[in-house]
């Protein structure tokens, strides 16, 4: 049985949307391979076992550029491939620190992946540090796995390394989204909070490039009654809420559980994705409402996989980016419409279920690493 050592920024239960690629990869592998996983620390404690497979954390001094840092990873890391003995090191990027450490170390003849979920966009003088050792990863990788097509072709730092290029859509956790018995319920009690209004939803962190404000904004226009839950949290939240602070229309809901947003999903009429750049290289949180059978609104981004994910008007519409009066237009042109929402929800379901399940992971991971 091959040995694969995962590398990832952090891991379950911390959530992010790398994190989440890794975990169903990791858990859809557990029969096949022998796995163990090497990440910062975001709770107290180093060792935990998940579902069979052993997680090592390595806390961390202090953040930079979005980046933990520890010099005590390196020496970590190498005593973990010289123990556990890898054949294959699964590097999942961005995460630069690590990258650069892992050019120091004696791979003891384990084979590089490189899973590359995004280009490092913005944070110019951080990266212009880091890019030579971007190269020599890239370089020095047996494959590259990109999540789409879209995003290699218009990803600047893999042109040259297109031969080596793989594309492995971000997979969906369908045990994370199914509907249990007696569930209803509870999608029941959420339409019911809001007098069964239609309910137009977002749900990802507060940060500049998920584009709220534009969602905020579009929030005049949309005639319809409705209300706007926005979930999750950031460094923008404050703001956000200073924004609409006179909107009684948007609702500031804070984090939730897996639970919790799968019933947001499945109570809600719309889901909105307003990203506006290619920091949002995919959208797993938008592949994961489309399985819900929620038609999506989200805006044009150039060379993203956003792009692929949300079919323009099949299983949502794509408008102009950031334009709000446009995104507001959209959401409208769904709630009005029971045929058109019904249209496009049946869509998106048939859509995920086709290109972003767990059945495509053994294969073509089997594929990757045996090649």
């Amino acid at each position: 049985m091959k040995k694969i050592l995962h590398i990832s920024k952090y891991y379950f239960p911390y959530y992010g949307g790398i994190e989440d690629v890794a975990r169903t990869i990791i858990d859809e592998l557990t029969p096949y391979y022998e796995q163990r996983i090497i990440c910062f620390n975001h709770e107290k404690g180093d060792v935990h076992n998940i579902n069979g497979t052993d997680v090592f954390r390595i806390g961390a001094m202090f953040n930079l550029s979005s980046q933990p840092v520890s010099l005590s990873y390196k020496w970590k890391l190498q005593k973990m491939i010289d123990l556990f003995k890898p054949d294959i090191i699964h590097l999942h990027l961005p995460n630069p620190l690590i990258a650069s450490y892992l050019l120091l170390c004696n791979l003891r003849g384990a084979k590089i992946i490189t899973h590359w979920h995004a280009d490092i966009l913005g944070q110019k003088h951080f990266y212009s540090l880091y890019k030579p050792f971007e190269k020599k990863i890239l370089a020095k990788s047996d494959k590259i796995i990109a999540t789409s097509q879209i995003y290699a072709n218009a990803s600047n730092p893999l042109q040259p390394y297109l031969n080596k290029t793989v594309v492995l859509p971000n997979i969906i956790n369908e045990k994370k989204l199914k509907l249990y018995e007696g569930e209803e319920i509870e999608v029941d009690e959420i339409r019911k909070k809001y007098n069964n209004k239609k309910i137009i939803f977002f749900v990802g962190r507060h940060v500049e490039y998920k584009g709220i404000k534009y969602l905020i904004e579009a929030e005049k226009e949309i005639k319809e009654d409705c209300v706007i839950l926005i979930a999750g949290t950031g460094e923008q939240t404050a703001y956000l809420k200073e924004l609409a602070r006179n909107k009684e229309r948007i609702k500031f809901i804070g984090r939730l559980s897996n639970d919790e947003l799968k019933h947001h999903l499945y109570a809600s009429d719309v889901f909105t994705f307003p990203s506006i750049n290619r920091s949002e290289a995919f959208g797993v949180a938008l592949a994961e409402a489309l399985y819900c059978g929620l038609p999506a609104v989200s805006f044009n981004i150039e060379g993203s996989g956003v792009l692929w994910v949300n079919q323009n008007e099949k299983t949502g519409f794509v408008t102009e980016n950031k334009n709000s009066s446009k995104f507001a237009e959209a959401i409208s042109k769904i709630l009005i419409s029971d045929d058109l929402r019904k249209e496009m929800s049946d869509n998106a379901q048939k859509w995920v279920k086709a290109n972003f399940m767990k059945e495509q992971i053994v294969s073509i991971m089997d594929e990757i690493y045996s090649s």
